[in-house]
């Protein structure tokens, strides 16, 4: 079976599926490895790397998808929404594509995928589980997320974040609050207190105070209590409008009080949750920063501008998406692991067996046979009891 990695086309996108280390683990179970060349340049991974590894170098992307039984995308149409439809006359009937589908986002892009008779997996559906967490990119991506977050927030902020001792007095540190402890919240938590900060972090779910604690953060508490506050897999759940209005309410001293805030509260498959309104802004200290990680969702605060930074009464407002792209060396490695122990799942007698009374593929098959299989995205969109 041959494993295709096509080069990433999405604007300003440098990861890459597969990193040249992973090859052997892929050659080991019977796969060979076609690379588009180029894929791996912008990410620190030259040509030369891959055939090192055993890999193939082909020159056009036409031949990489012609040849590959199984295609290795980071952003796949769906998730790359600017130039990912030129791929699907690529694909065809019985062929396997692994990425990031964003499932949730859009039916009619599910559709289409669907309709190139290609069996999809979406790697941001894989259950939160022991036996999948080697194979847990979402998680892997998160992480760079909160530690890229942190790294931009003190390069903007005009002060240092940890406390200093010198002759010329003493330097309080800098307090960052952490809106959001998941998995790039509690990233985020490690990397400021790294850096000398103190940290402080929020999450509706209660589950989140011992594990921010275990990081050395503080646990803001807030007299306001979430309703099923997350799911069996372990998201954050949609509240009503009156909780996240009480919410703000509260949050609103403790923001005022930070140097630093930075946001991650995002709900699949929804809309960020508005939680730092332009008041709340307002009263922050001149200088001060937001990073706002669900800037892709919208953004959890007011006056932010995805993909832009942007200064409003004296504070910036960082509203870059896709952060993760923005340490592409590691990232591709980080994913290339985990794709790579997804596909080792996958294979049985060197062949891809898509075994749907196992939980990690049933819950990550997004389409087979020219239809929408997925249980959960089925639902999502209303697709129960048609064909598509």
């Amino acid at each position: 079976m041959i494993v295709g990695i096509p080069k990433e086309s999405f604007p300003g996108e440098r990861r890459v599926a597969l990193a040249p280390a992973v090859i052997p683990s892929l050659l080991k179970v019977g796969f060979e490895v076609v690379v588009e060349a180029g894929a791996g340049a912008a990410a620190g991974y030259p040509d030369a790397e891959y055939v090192a590894k055993g890999g193939k170098i082909l020159p056009q992307r036409a031949e990489v998808f012609k040849a590959a039984d199984v295609v290795l995308q980071v952003l796949c149409y769906g998730s790359n929404d600017v130039t990912g439809k030129a791929d699907l006359p690529l694909l065809r009937p019985g062929q396997v594509l692994i990425g990031f589908l964003r499932p949730l986002g859009s039916v009619e892009t599910v559709q289409e995928i669907a309709a190139t008779g290609v069996s999809s997996f979406s790697i941001e559906l894989m259950p939160r589980s022991t036996r999948a967490q080697s194979m847990d990119a979402l998680s892997s991506m998160a992480t760079i997320c909160g530690y890229k977050a942190v790294v931009l927030a003190a390069d903007r902020l005009p002060r240092m974040f940890p406390m200093l001792t010198t002759a010329a007095g003493t330097i309080t540190p800098a307090h960052v609050f952490i809106i959001g402890a998941g998995v790039v919240g509690l990233q985020a938590i490690a990397t400021a207190r790294r850096l000398g900060a103190i940290a402080s972090a929020y999450d509706m779910r209660p589950a989140a105070k011992e594990q921010v604690q275990s990081l050395g953060g503080r646990f803001v508490e807030l007299p306001v209590e979430a309703q099923d506050a997350q799911d069996a897999r372990g998201y954050a759940r949609a509240q009503e409008e009156s909780f996240y209005q009480r919410q703000r309410e509260l949050l609103g001293r403790v923001v005022a009080g930070s140097d630093v805030v930075i946001s991650a509260a995002v709900i699949p498959g929804k809309r960020a949750p508005l939680l730092v309104t332009r008041d709340m802004v307002e009263k922050m200290a001149p200088g001060s920063v937001i990073v706002d990680v669900a800037a892709e969702r919208g953004g959890n605060c007011e006056l932010t501008q995805p993909g832009k930074v942007v200064v409003e009464h004296d504070v910036t407002l960082i509203g870059y998406i896709n952060l993760a792209s923005t340490v592409p060396y590691h990232a591709s490695q980080m994913y290339s692991r985990n794709v790579a122990s997804f596909l080792a799942h996958l294979t049985k007698d060197r062949k891809i067996v898509i075994d749907s009374s196992d939980e990690i593929t049933r819950e990550t098959l997004v389409t087979q046979g020219g239809k929408v299989v997925n249980t959960r995205v089925r639902e999502f969109f209303g697709l129960d009891g048609k064909k598509a």
